[in-house]
């Protein structure tokens, strides 16, 4: 426990940002949170021991993913009124964007236990800032449900507010989604970004069936992020 807290004095929990893969991309106040912390609760340990093992950090893991989230929130949070300081992590970029942390976060405010973020990598601001495309006002849609006619719904809406959106697709579903979007949208300009960051990192921008073509027969790979420009109705 801090020795600056009182006993009644409940801890502090840390929502913070981690490198989507370049383990460069951690900041120094993130570093410190890590390092100060007295536990730390994230999505794969695995993932997150190397980052701690690259910056010589020795502070005890837990897991906190989509299957435990709702028994884990309750032992952080005992925890955490306890006095003791709990970072949320992820496997890259911010909790609670598309990533666990959502549930712990409310939970934590509903208790009364500070919550602080810890700013840094998202996939959503990088793939914006290197697309070329308006990112003063945009739509983030996360992943998409796997049911085809809802998934048409959202698209379609999403198209009839005339602006540039952001999702998260899974690589093996990716050029199916493509392809949905060329049929409901016509041949819209999208940006498509693989791996941000990592070694196999991967950028295609143009219309829909270009980037298909780009992709190929090939396997996709990684984690993709998505961009499409402002729907002008679909083509003939």
């Amino acid at each position: 426990m801090d020795r600056n807290r009182t006993a009644n004095e409940p801890g502090t929990l840390y929502v913070v940002a981690t490198p989507l893969g370049n383990l460069k991309d951690i900041t120094l106040r993130a570093l410190e949170a890590l390092k100060n912390s007295d536990l730390i609760a994230a999505e794969d340990t695995r993932r997150t021991q190397k980052l701690l093992s690259a910056y010589d950090l020795h502070v005890r893991l837990t897991s906190y993913h989509e299957h435990n989230k709702q028994a884990k929130s309750r032992i952080l949070i005992e925890r955490l009124l306890r006095g003791e300081k709990v970072a949320l992590v992820t496997d890259g970029g911010t909790p609670g964007i598309s990533d666990p942390g959502q549930e712990l976060v409310q939970q934590a405010r509903e208790s009364g236990i500070p919550v602080v973020p810890i700013p840094g990598p998202s996939a959503v601001t990088c793939a914006l800032s290197v697309s070329g495309m308006e990112g003063g006002a945009f739509i983030f849609l996360g992943f998409l449900p796997r049911r085809k006619s809802r998934r048409r719904r959202i698209l379609e809406a999403m198209a009839a507010q005339g602006r540039t959106a952001v999702l998260y697709e899974s690589p093996y579903r990716i050029k199916k989604l493509l392809t949905e979007i060329r049929d409901h949208l016509g041949d819209i300009d999208v940006f498509l970004t693989r791996e941000l960051t990592k070694i196999h990192e991967e950028m295609l921008s143009g219309t829909v069936s270009q980037v298909l073509l780009g992709l190929g027969d090939k396997e996709v790979l990684g984690e993709i992020t998505l961009i499409l420009a402002p729907s002008k109705g679909k083509t003939p």
